[in-house]
């Protein structure tokens, strides 16, 4: 009796993860691996990138944040533009710490300017010419970008 319920569990455990779903999990990672490793070798061009607009307004800002959330926004010559508590400056300090992080690869500070852009359709989005670092603010919602909008107009 003991034998028999081992042998089903060992039988159970055998077949928790069928091995056709493991083979077609195998065939898609490989997949994905030629067809990326395809389009680096052949340099294809990105195709997912927003479409190509004017920039219709521009400011160079400085960020700081803190790990608690809260962040300052000043000009490049120092000037206080906007100062958040850690309730609403959650985002621009999230921003900071990618600012940090991509700069700080290369042994840049994270306090160097940005450039801020609205662009004819509307997008609001940062632009680092020190790393090539993009954000288009429009997909971290309707809170965070009017944080930015805001900071475009002040």
């Amino acid at each position: 009796m003991a034998n028999a319920a081992h042998e089903r569990l060992r039988v159970r455990d055998r077949e928790m993860i069928p091995r056709t779903l493991l083979r077609a999990m195998f065939i898609l990672c490989v997949s994905v691996l030629v067809i990326v490793g395809y389009a680096r070798l052949t340099d294809r061009p990105l195709s997912a990138m927003p479409p190509g607009q004017d920039i219709v307004a521009e400011r160079m800002i400085r960020i700081f944040g803190e790990m608690d959330g809260s962040a300052r926004v000043m000009d490049p010559d120092g000037t206080m533009i906007a100062t958040f508590g850690p309730e609403e400056g959650g985002f621009v300090a999230g921003i900071y710490r990618v600012l940090d992080r991509e700069r700080g690869a290369v042994g840049l500070s994270a306090s160097d300017p940005i450039r801020l852009v609205r662009f004819s359709d509307g997008r609001v989005g940062l632009r680092d010419d020190l790393t090539d670092f993009r954000a288009e603010l429009y997909g971290f919602g309707a809170d965070n970008l009017r944080i930015f909008a805001q900071l475009l107009e002040e």
